[in-house]
């Protein structure tokens, strides 16, 4: 006779005749609860003057982006070195990054011709009632010149403490390349490098699983400090941010999915779900990173291939951030400012998007990019003081459309090149964030006869 039947029960994951199970809630459940009580919160806050609920609910979503921000500079580092030392397992390297880059381009043009095409139909920035006189220039502001010199760091150090992603991924890209030319010699910093990655991912997915109450307080702070009369002010931009997002999302990437890669659309957004809700609430491409790692590999792209184009896409595949918002943002802005823009405004427009899109480097908000084209095109740059309370709200669908589309393309491509696993993307359907944590069948807790 056992003398411990709890533990037996929970060995074997079977529920025993004289016990009840636990019902396991999955993820995709607990973040949809987190954004209903996140709004019911914030309306609560924002209409009795709830100062404590407030406040907490601040903080709460501030220490959840903390908690995921902390985890972002040696991330990036060590997935972008491994990813490119991983692509010496990879037949034809080369050909598989060129077209991983390529496909990077061709999404971006169509995602920036629909920004324009919204916004030249709505007229986003009329109606609005505001003025030049409510913008305000933002701290820091991007141009060419700082984005090609930024690139390269003056030392190893600040680009860590200041998070410079950009340039973290080119440190990461010059020690991956010498790796690969040291052979044999780099291999014991190529197996700590993987070990050192594999611990941060582990960690970080401690992190995703508080997801649900982060989104909480991410939601919850939104609807409470901004409420819905400052998003009515905005409400014809933000309608054409969110449509152009979902016709992306929802539109552009199934026509890929069904014409180019010849696979089942939805089949794509069933396995790829997880990483898109949680990009959704997180509003970071990095955070999400393992997440849209783990669903590109249950779609059946193959793993080193995954582990390239993955942190690749993270910091420079931005269909929303990157595309749609500034071409939106920067016709918004002419608007508001009385600034009539041309055939060659729309076009250099498209090429920053494509070309500057890595300005973004994976982090919340969109903030250089849209500094980077405002600059580009002569605009006041007051004009992102504009929108920077709005920017949350905004970011959420954006960055849902940025993970899904650093997932999407290696599942084209992987197709195209005839490596994709049908049978694992025709079968792929769980959470990974749920399969992560479990150990084993939802526990049976014994009830005494």
């Amino acid at each position: 006779m056992s003398a411990n039947p709890a533990s037996a029960t929970a060995g074997t994951g079977r529920q025993s005749g004289s016990g009840f199970r636990i019902p396991k809630v999955p993820f995709w459940s607990q973040i949809v609860a987190g954004l209903v009580l996140g709004v019911l919160l914030g309306w609560l806050a924002r209409s009795y003057d709830i100062g404590w609920l407030y406040t907490t609910l601040d903080k709460v979503g501030h220490i959840f982006v903390q908690l995921l921000k902390l985890a972002v500079a040696p991330l990036v580092f060590f997935a972008i070195l491994v990813s490119i030392t991983n692509l010496r397992k990879v037949n034809n390297a080369a050909r598989l990054a060129t077209r991983t880059l390529l496909w990077f381009m061709i999404t971006s043009l169509i995602a920036v011709a629909i920004g324009l095409a919204i916004g030249l139909i709505t007229n986003p920035g009329a109606g609005t009632g505001l003025t030049p006189k409510d913008g305000a220039k933002p701290d820091h502001a991007g141009s060419w010149l700082d984005f090609l010199t930024g690139i390269i760091p003056e030392n190893v150090i600040t680009p860590f403490t200041e998070l410079n992603v950009l340039q973290i991924v080119f440190m990461a890209a010059v020690a991956g390349i010498a790796a690969l030319q040291l052979g044999e010699k780099a291999q014991p910093i190529l197996t700590l490098s993987e070990s050192i990655l594999e611990l941060l991912q582990k960690a970080l997915w401690w992190v995703i699983r508080l997801a649900p109450l982060g989104t909480v307080g991410l939601i919850g702070y939104a609807i409470a400090d901004y409420g819905w009369d400052l998003i009515g002010k905005y409400a014809t931009f933000t309608v054409d941010v969110y449509v152009g997002c979902a016709l992306v999302l929802f539109g552009v990437y199934p026509l890929l999915l069904a014409t180019v890669a010849k696979v089942n659309p939805l089949q794509f957004f069933k396995g790829a779900w997880p990483a898109i809700q949680l990009a959704f609430v997180s509003r970071s491409s990095v955070g999400t990173m393992p997440v849209t790692q783990k669903v590109t590999e249950r779609l059946g792209v193959p793993k080193e291939y995954a582990s390239f184009s993955v942190p690749f896409g993270a910091t420079t595949k931005m269909d929303g951030c990157a595309a749609i918002y500034p071409a939106l943002a920067a016709i918004f802005i002419a608007q508001i400012f009385d600034v009539q823009l041309g055939v060659g405004d729309y076009i250099l427009i498209a090429f920053v998007s494509v070309i500057g899109s890595a300005a973004t480097a994976g982090l919340t908000g969109a903030t250089v990019m849209l500094t980077l084209t405002l600059s580009t095109l002569g605009l006041p740059l007051e004009g992102v003081g504009l929108l920077m309370a709005i920017d949350p709200i905004l970011d959420m669908m954006r960055t849902a459309t940025n993970v899904a589309g650093q997932a999407l393309i290696p599942v084209i491509v992987s197709a195209r090149e005839k490596i994709l696993d049908l049978d694992a993307y025709n079968s792929a359907s769980s959470s990974p964030v749920d399969d992560e944590v479990r150990g084993a069948e939802p526990v049976s807790v014994p009830v005494a006869a």
